[in-house]
C-alpha cells in the first residue's frame, strides 16, 4: 500500500486570472497534500474550468503562484506534465480510431510500450467496463461510453496527480461508482493525488477536501462533513404568501435567521421537524409549501453566497 506524504502536490497562492471583460479567478489560495482527493465545487461560470486549465499547464496565469510537487507552473512546465494525468470535459479522442488504439496512442506519448502498456490498457478497460468495446470505433460509441474512454485515457499513465474536469459528466450511476472505486484504488495502491472540478454535490461529498468557488473567489473550503456541520442542523425550506412577513415571523417568534433563495426562504435548525410542525400549526394560512432535510454542500454554498447553486454567470 502506498503511503501518503505530508508534502503538497498542489500549492496555489493568491492566483489571479482575467478575461477581457471579467475576472475569472480572484486571489485563489489552497493546498492539496499528496495522496488526497480535492474537489473544486462551484456553479457553471464560477471559475472551475479556468483553474483546471491553469493547473493542467494549458493557460498562463496573471498573478500569484502555482506549484505542483514544488515545481513552478510558469517555468517548469515540461517537468510538471510528466507527473500529470488530465481528463478534459470536452472530447479529446480520435473518433476514427478504436478504443484500444486511442489508449495505445496516448500511452505511447508517456513512453509506455509493449507488455506494460498492454497490461495497463487491459486494466483500465476492465475497471471502467469497456473491455467488450475495446475494438469498437470511438465514433460508434454513445456519449456515456465516449466519456468512459476519456477517463480511461486520463488514468492510463502512472501519473502522480490526476486533474479531472467534471469527470462524472455523462456517466450513468454505475459508471460513476466504477470511477470512484478506481480512483480510491489508485490512491490506496500508488498514493495518487486527485484534483477534480465538479458541480455535482454527491461527487464533492466523496472528496477529502472541498474548495467552493463563486465568482472566481473561494467562499469556503474544508472537509465536506465539517462544512455541512457548520451550517447548523437541518435545512428548512419554506414557500409562503409573503416571504418578508415570514422572515419577520421566523426572526421574532422563532429566533431563526433566514435567507431568501428565489421564491423560497431557507433557515437552519437542529430540530428541523419541530420548526416545520410549529409553522404549520401556527401559520397555516401563510405557508404554501414546507419541508426539511439534512444540510448539504449546497446549503453551505447558499449560506456563503446568498444565492442558489444553479446561478450561471
Amino acid at each position: 500500500m502506498a503511503a501518503s506524504s505530508n508534502a503538497n502536490a498542489v500549492s496555489v497562492s493568491a492566483l489571479e486570472f482575467s478575461y477581457a471583460d471579467r475576472r475569472a479567478l480572484d486571489g485563489v489560495s489552497f493546498e492539496l497534500p499528496e495522496g488526497r482527493i480535492l474537489g473544486v465545487l462551484g456553479p457553471n461560470g464560477g471559475g472551475k474550468t479556468t483553474l483546471f486549465r491553469i493547473l493542467a499547464t494549458l493557460l498562463p496565469y496573471h498573478g500569484g503562484e502555482v506549484r505542483l510537487f514544488g515545481l513552478d507552473a510558469r517555468h517548469d512546465v515540461a517537468a510538471i506534465r510528466e507527473k500529470l494525468g488530465v481528463v478534459f470535459q470536452h472530447p479529446s479522442l480520435d473518433p476514427k480510431l478504436t478504443v484500444k488504439e486511442n489508449l495505445r496512442f496516448h500511452g505511447s506519448l508517456y513512453g509506455l510500450r509493449g507488455k506494460d502498456l498492454a497490461s495497463r490498457i487491459a486494466s483500465v478497460l476492465e475497471r471502467l467496463r469497456l473491455d467488450s468495446r475495446a475494438d469498437d470505433l470511438v465514433e460508434k460509441l454513445s456519449g456515456g461510453l465516449w466519456r468512459r474512454v476519456e477517463l480511461a485515457k486520463g488514468i492510463l499513465s502512472s501519473a502522480r496527480l490526476l486533474i479531472l474536469d467534471e469527470p462524472s459528466s455523462g456517466l450513468d450511476p454505475g459508471a460513476r461508482r466504477d470511477l470512484w472505486d478506481y480512483l480510491e484504488s489508485l490512491r490506496r495502491e500508488r498514493g495518487t493525488t486527485v484534483l477534480m472540478t465538479t458541480h455535482i454535490m454527491e461527487e464533492a461529498d466523496g472528496c477529502d477536501t472541498v474548495v467552493i468557488l463563486d465568482h472566481g473567489r473561494i467562499v469556503t473550503q474544508g472537509a465536506p462533513g465539517v462544512l455541512k456541520e457548520s451550517v447548523g442542523g437541518d435545512a428548512v425550506m419554506i414557500r409562503a404568501t409573503d416571504l418578508d412577513e415570514l422572515a419577520r415571523v421566523l426572526r421574532e417568534e422563532f429566533e431563526c435567521s433566514s435567507r431568501r433563495v428565489g421564491d423560497t426562504l431557507v433557515t437552519n435548525r437542529q430540530d428541523g421537524h419541530t420548526l416545520v410542525n410549529a409553522l404549520v400549526t401556527k401559520k397555516p394560512d401563510m405557508i404554501e409549501e414546507i419541508g426539511f432535510r439534512k444540510a448539504t454542500l449546497e446549503d453551505v454554498f447558499i449560506r456563503e453566497t446568498g444565492h442558489g447553486f444553479d446561478t450561471e454567470y
